[in-house]
């Protein structure tokens, strides 16, 4: 991975990540495709219509269907999928958080019971990585052990004991994996735990970045806690990670999320949150969220928004939309997953404009001004 900042206003930063298959011009928001497929849409839509540049997929998911040799037998996931972009892929750690009623982590891993079939399966740091060297994707995350919050002291603090256990296990494992030629196109991001507690976020942090990894991510977060809490936690932390490496803010999330937290100095965001609402009729638009189910749509021939230029605005009406939407066609869901994922990824090009620009504080302000009106 080659990383260079390119410009820094207060802490906001605009960066370039470069791996093997893709540059990654940062701020940059990662549409989910958490089984190898951003739902509803296909490679072409998000080469041609979208200009994503790095996509993640769900480590949990793709090994349990169709199994991580399945698509390595496929030349990996961009052999699988037929996307030659960049692929992210996570742990693990937040699907044992999030089915937390079927698993259970111990100090070696995370037992987990297939939400499938019902089969029991473990995951260590060392498996989490052989599943994702099968998977070939081009950033890695390592197993953590996440805990939803608000939490006691003594979960965080064996929430923090582990994670940081579990990363020298894993950057140890994959350096000796690369020196017999595993994985060697493959970066590997450690992930901070800590809750929104500022002394364990900084002994996860001062502990995890002392270790050799590509990148560093925040975890943990938009679990349960206020919006205010999470920027203050967010603002604490970035300042004990590196400069010199990516900053990675897992699963989070609103469009004010991305532009609050941007100036708190992170790089990369993901969300299933613009397919998520898209599916379910909410749009998210320059003046704010609209709810394209309302009967008041059914007869206007105006674009879901005026400022935006995405294939969906530029060919189809609300009026359109809101029939879709009422008859359960599917061409709904795409069409509304385009828009959505289209304003995510405008919005973090003109963040990254701003930061050039010496002006986000400008940038920040007429965002918020929009919805106002």
């Amino acid at each position: 991975m080659e990383f260079h900042i390119d410009a820094v206003c207060g802490q906001a930063r605009a960066t370039t990540i470069k791996t093997s298959h893709s540059t990654i011009k940062t701020p940059v928001f990662m549409p989910v495709g958490t089984a190898a497929s951003v739902k509803a849409l296909d490679t072409i839509d998000l080469i041609t219509l979208l200009d994503t540049h790095i996509i993640l997929a769900n480590t949990y998911h793709l090994y349990l269907r169709p199994g991580d040799a399945v698509v390595k037998e496929f030349g990996g996931l961009h052999g699988f999928t037929g996307y030659q972009r960049s692929f992210l892929t996570d742990s693990g750690g937040f699907q044992a958080f999030s089915l937390s009623d079927i698993s259970k982590a111990d100090e070696n891993g995370i037992e987990f019971q297939s939400h499938i079939d019902g089969s029991r399966h473990y995951f260590t740091p060392q498996k989490v990585l052989d599943i994702q060297y099968n998977l070939g994707s081009d950033i890695m995350m390592i197993l953590d052990d996440l805990v939803a919050l608000p939490a006691t002291k003594e979960r965080l603090e064996l929430s923090v004991r582990r994670t940081t256990r579990w990363a020298q296990e894993s950057i140890t494992y994959h350096r000796q994996m690369q020196e017999r030629g595993i994985g060697v196109d493959q970066n590997i991001f450690a992930i901070i735990q800590g809750g929104i507690d500022p002394e364990f976020r900084r002994i996860s942090a001062t502990e995890l970045t002392a270790l050799d990894f590509d990148g560093f991510a925040i975890g943990g977060l938009s679990v349960g806690e206020e919006s205010l809490a999470m920027y203050d936690t967010v603002e604490f932390t970035t300042q004990f990670m590196p400069t010199n490496k990516p900053r990675y803010l897992m699963g989070v999330g609103t469009p004010e999320d991305l532009v609050e937290c941007i100036e708190r100095g992170v790089d990369m965001f993901d969300c299933v949150m613009p397919t998520r609402n898209a599916r379910n009729g909410t749009i998210f638009t320059s003046f704010g969220r609209l709810n394209i189910k309302a009967a008041r749509y059914k007869r206007d021939h105006a674009p879901i928004d005026e400022n935006c230029n995405c294939y969906t605005c530029r060919n189809y009406s609300r009026g359109y939309l809101n029939h879709l939407f009422r008859a359960k066609e599917l061409t709904y869901y795409r069409l509304a997953s385009i828009h959505n994922l289209h304003y995510y990824l405008t919005l973090m090009r003109q963040a990254r404009q701003a930061i050039l620009n010496q002006d986000y504080a400008t940038f920040k302000k007429e965002f918020y001004a929009r919805r106002e009106s």
